[in-house]
């Protein structure tokens, strides 16, 4: 019997940088973009220590990004399982032709609000 991986549909806030505010600092807009074939696993426990270490984050999932996927997920929100989370590591990505699998790239998330 085969075993076939599918992962959930996510929705991404692509964030487009509009202006600067009295501060200086950036201003952005999200823009909603649903990510389809996206694998969700829990982080295991000594990441999630490692992470609050290294970070100051508490790491909930990691997120598997698939091939061919050009969006910057660095510093995003992503919605899934009905609830908002924000990305806080940069993407690790892989070589596509290297990886046998579907994905190539993950990130990690955190709860947001």
């Amino acid at each position: 019997m085969a075993v076939f991986l599918k992962g959930i549909p996510v929705i991404l806030y692509a964030r487009t940088q509009t202006g600067v505010d009295g501060f200086n600092a950036p201003v952005y807009t999200e823009t909603p973009e649903t990510i389809d074939n996206v694998l969700v696993q829990p982080v295991a426990a000594e990441a999630i220590v490692n992470d609050l270490q290294l970070y100051g984050h508490r790491a909930a999932y990691e997120l598997c990004i698939p091939k061919g996927d050009t969006h910057d997920w660095a510093d995003c929100r992503v919605d899934f399982f009905g609830k908002s989370w924000r990305v806080y590591t940069p993407p690790e990505e892989w070589i596509e032709t290297m990886v046998p699998l579907d994905w190539n790239k993950k990130v990690r998330v955190e709860r947001y609000g």
